[in-house]
């Protein structure tokens, strides 16, 4: 090896959830299991997003979202929770803010809703059990759109 080269490594590619500016994406993250907000939330922070918040049901996902707005990038929204479904907070949200980034995490078999949630302005949609390359694959492509 020359003197003074180096080989570029894993380390100097900037992380997916970093902006040009150097700032990290926000997200509020909406899920009514503990475990699939930390599972994305984790899945996020390891490339830099920042999980502004997080809500465990589209009510309060809707509250949290009108209060942070101006601090949020993009918002993961489970579509069946408790109180509010996410569809109905999406709906909510858009009614809102009507260029909100809004990804949908559903589970099999909920194509239905999936696609209503598209046609009410979802901009994507992740199916569970969540895939980290999935997850971050979708989410990059709708903040970067």
């Amino acid at each position: 090896m020359v003197k003074g080269t180096e080989i570029p490594g894993i380390t100097t590619k900037t992380p997916e959830g970093v902006k040009g500016n150097g700032r990290a994406y926000k997200v509020l993250v909406v899920d009514d299991s503990m475990f699939v907000a930390k599972q994305i939330g984790q899945i996020l922070t390891s490339e830099g997003f920042e999980i502004v918040a997080t809500a465990g049901d589209g009510e309060e996902a809707v509250t949290k979202y009108k209060q942070l707005k101006d601090q949020i990038d993009l918002v993961t929204m489970d579509i069946t929770m408790p109180k509010m479904d996410g569809v109905t907070a999406l709906e909510k949200i858009i009614e809102f803010d009507p260029d909100a980034k809004v990804v949908m995490i559903s589970a099999l078999g909920r194509q239905d809703l999936v696609k209503k949630s598209l046609l009410l302005g979802a901009k994507n949609y992740i199916v569970k059990p969540l895939d980290r390359k999935k997850v971050l694959e979708r989410v990059v492509s709708v903040l970067k759109s």
